[in-house]
């Protein structure tokens, strides 16, 4: 078992949309099959209001949780709708998808989170896939130290509607209250992280606080401890352990596959029929 906490960066994304990313930067890298996590969060409609209009993405997929505030989507593949406060989005991506994020609203506070999941080489070129999960669908545990949604995995009796078997994905968001700990059970075998959405605490006997982020290799367990309100994430996932060639918004596994992706995208070949 290793760990470590970093921090997250501020970047700008889509058309000036400020994240704050952690896995994905430079001095964090890839926590295999995760290849990026993204925070976004403001009451400044100056921040999102022009959002993340048309691009492409291949090889992976993407995972959208909105914790406030409203964002359409719309996609080649012919999907649209709005993800609202509490909703995902769950979009393999695959062999190529061109879609847009914007936000419905003109003020008021627009946060959550996006999450980048790499696809084994068997699957890059899978015809594209797609998933809205509603805030409703999504299991929501009283427990004796706080709160727990279970977006995927299981916790307690509770199984998530996001379902990832390959991957054996493991998505909660936790709420643990003042002075008390919550335990939880990972695969054995996965990557996991914990990002700290707000509040001070401990992961393990580890010192964490707003905005941090743990990385785990083969950590089966977690004692994750509250001194004062902690909203948390945890994910976790199996590793694929495949080379990766990424250059943007597509991830392949050699040079000659993301040569050919950024020819498909120009010819207008990306998406296939």
């Amino acid at each position: 078992m290793t760990t470590r906490t970093v921090p997250s960066t501020p970047v700008k994304e889509g058309a000036g949309v400020i994240v704050h990313r952690s896995i994905g930067m430079p001095d964090v890298g890839r926590h295999d099959p995760f290849l990026m996590l993204d925070h976004f969060a403001t009451e400044n409609p100056d921040d999102y209001i022009a959002g993340f209009p048309s691009h492409p993405h291949r090889g992976f997929t993407t995972l959208t949780y909105m914790l406030d505030g409203k964002m359409r989507h719309k996609d080649s593949m012919g999907n649209e709708g709005v993800v609202n406060s509490g909703d995902a989005q769950w979009m393999k991506a695959a062999s190529g998808v061109i879609h847009s994020e914007m936000p419905e609203q003109e003020d008021g506070a627009m946060q959550g989170f996006q999450l980048w999941i790499n696809l084994p080489a068997a699957n890059k070129m899978d015809k594209p896939d797609y998933q809205d999960i509603l805030a409703a669908e999504i299991p929501n545990l009283d427990t004796d130290f706080g709160q727990v949604k279970v977006m995927a995995g299981q916790f307690q009796d509770a199984v998530g509607p996001l379902t990832d078997a390959d991957r054996n994905l493991q998505f909660f968001d936790v709420h643990i209250s003042a002075d008390q700990t919550g335990t939880f059970a990972l695969p054995a075998d996965n990557n996991s992280f914990v990002f700290v959405h707000y509040g001070q605490g401990s992961i393990n006997d580890s010192a964490v606080r707003d905005k941090d982020l743990m990385l785990m290799e083969a950590q089966g367990s977690l004692a994750i401890s509250a001194s004062s309100e902690l909203h948390v994430i945890i994910v976790s996932g199996k590793p694929i352990g495949e080379p990766i060639a990424q250059h943007g918004p597509f991830v392949m596994n050699t040079r000659e596959e993301l040569e050919t992706a950024f020819y498909d995208y120009q010819q207008g070949k990306l998406v296939q029929a």
